[in-house]
């Protein structure tokens, strides 16, 4: 008797063919849709083949757990779906077997798949996201290639806007520079006949030689208060040399800044991480508490063993504040206002110092809270796109790539938002980091075991006329209770 029965080693056939397909294709997408987000920095900057290499292995690596989920639902819904359209799980069933006998070798795969995914998300993903945000830094502070274009402004020079109406081999003709580098209110114009570019011989710095040529710069930070009129200075020059900053170098990141960073620790970094800054911000909540405890009761300084006791006797109804402040006369009352604005803006800032010192660790602890129960959501999530996708594609019975596509994308945006909006819930604190975490997992859930239990009972899903019988039915009921009287043909489709 073979370890593998032929009807599982077909069914994981049909699927893992399927799966690797929409894996690729996903992770191409996914892929696009990352470089499209970082086009404007790669651009121009003249990167080697390289540093973009490892730039893509990085990026690819980091969309794998993303691009789990989506493949396989889409890879559950076109195999389930062609079983469908072939009607080889119609035979299945005919014989006797079960869809949870069917899926059985996938459920065994897709639970590898997730304990895979957590250890890759675990073991992994720390360091690729730590290299990758290091490499797009690096990108994204690399100056770029020294190519100045020919009728439209060159910003590549830090503060520096260049104009360069003609070129002849190195010579740039009739020029136009404005430098904003002092600020944008004290710019500097400079117009040239000609001029060449070349840079310092240890690449650090950029050389501007101009020939034949005027500047105009204004002094409005030393523009007299006491005068609307503005310095200014003219200069004509035959020959001027100006010197910029332009490090074209590729200058890598340090790496290890990004140490103490949410994305680059597994669970348990993230757990350490997690205790020590929670014991922190509860030793400054009960630090500030005491605080206010000792220094503050109701506006006097609080000293051991000063308290106020009122007797039963004594008849509190009979004083108002606002009496007693009226009783005053005006002097003092404005004397009485002003202790209280001086004490009211002193609380106040006391009170936003306090928030400042637990705000920076409070969002510290809730980006760990979160990348916690991230690596378990995302693996768990594959879990349930394939409860989602297999019942799916048995009822509808449509396979290929059109509509099973359409589906996946539907439901994985419908995912994708949900997550989105828990993630900055539990982030910025107003959740819970497990309800926000687990937000889009506990709304798919219901579906994935609602789907599957219709597939199991071979339950017409997508029919019609059960769906226009069932609304029949509703309004009948809300005619009956709000004691309107149907139609003829109404009641006797509801007694049918």
């Amino acid at each position: 008797m073979s370890f593998i029965k032929k009807i599982d080693a077909y069914i994981l056939k049909r699927f893992l063919g399927t799966f690797i397909m929409t894996f690729l294709i996903v992770i191409f997408i996914l892929l696009m849709q990352f470089l499209w987000k970082h086009f404007a920095d790669m651009v121009g900057k003249g990167i080697g083949w390289d540093v973009l290499a490892e730039f893509m292995m990085y990026a690819i690596t980091t969309l794998v757990p993303l691009a789990l989920p989506l493949a396989i639902l889409l890879a559950s819904l076109m195999t389930f779906g062609n079983l469908g359209e072939n009607f080889e799980l119609t035979a299945m069933k005919s014989a006797g077997i079960s869809l949870f006998r069917i899926i059985r070798p996938l459920i065994i795969f897709i639970g590898l798949v997730v304990v895979g995914a957590f250890f890759f998300s675990n073991n992994v993903l720390p360091i690729t996201n730590k290299n990758l945000y290091a490499l797009v830094f690096s990108i994204k502070h690399k100056s770029p290639e020294l190519d100045i274009p020919v009728g439209e402004f060159y910003s590549g020079i830090n503060g520096v806007n260049l104009y360069v109406r003609h070129k002849d081999g190195k010579m740039l003709k009739d020029m136009m520079i404005y430098d904003f580098s002092a600020g944008f209110n004290n710019a500097s114009v400079m117009v040239a006949d000609s001029g060449f570019i070349e840079l310092t011989s240890d690449r650090k710095y950029l050389i501007l030689t101009l020939f034949q040529g005027e500047s105009f710069e204004n002094f409005k930070k030393q523009r007299l208060s006491y005068s609307n009129n503005i310095p200014y200075m003219r200069e004509t020059f035959g020959y001027k040399e100006l010197l910029y900053e332009f490090d074209s170098d590729f200058n890598r990141y340090d790496e290890s800044l990004l140490e103490d960073t949410h994305i680059s620790k597994n669970i348990a970094s993230l757990q350490h991480s997690i205790d020590s800054v929670q014991k922190l911000i509860d030793l400054r909540s009960e630090e500030q508490v005491r605080e206010m405890e000792q220094n503050k009761y109701f506006g006097r300084e609080y000293r051991p063993g000063l308290s106020l006791e009122i007797g039963p006797e004594v008849d509190l109804t009979k004083y108002n504040p606002d009496s007693l402040f009226l009783s005053l006369d005006k002097m003092t009352k404005e004397q009485v206002a002003a202790t209280a604005r001086q004490k009211a803006q002193t609380m106040r800032d006391h009170l936003q110092y306090n928030k400042l010192l637990l705000g920076d660790p409070q969002l510290y602890l809730n980006r760990h809270k979160s990348e916690w129960h991230r690596r378990f959501a995302l693996s768990f999530a594959c879990l349930i796109f394939f409860f989602i996708g297999a019942p799916l594609g048995a009822i509808i019975r449509k396979g290929g790539l059109g509509f099973p596509m359409v589906v996946s994308v539907v439901m994985f945006v419908i995912y994708y938002i949900i997550d989105l909006t828990g993630f900055k819930m539990a982030r910025e604190g107003i959740w819970e980091a497990y309800q926000g975490m687990w937000l889009s997992t506990s709304v798919l859930f219901p579906l994935g075991v609602f789907l599957t239990y219709k597939a199991a009972v071979d339950a017409s899903l997508f029919n019609r006329e059960l769906y226009d019988r069932f609304f029949k039915q509703v309004k009948l009921r809300v005619y009956k209770l709000i004691r309107l009287t149907p139609s003829a043909e109404e009641e006797e489709e509801y007694n049918t």
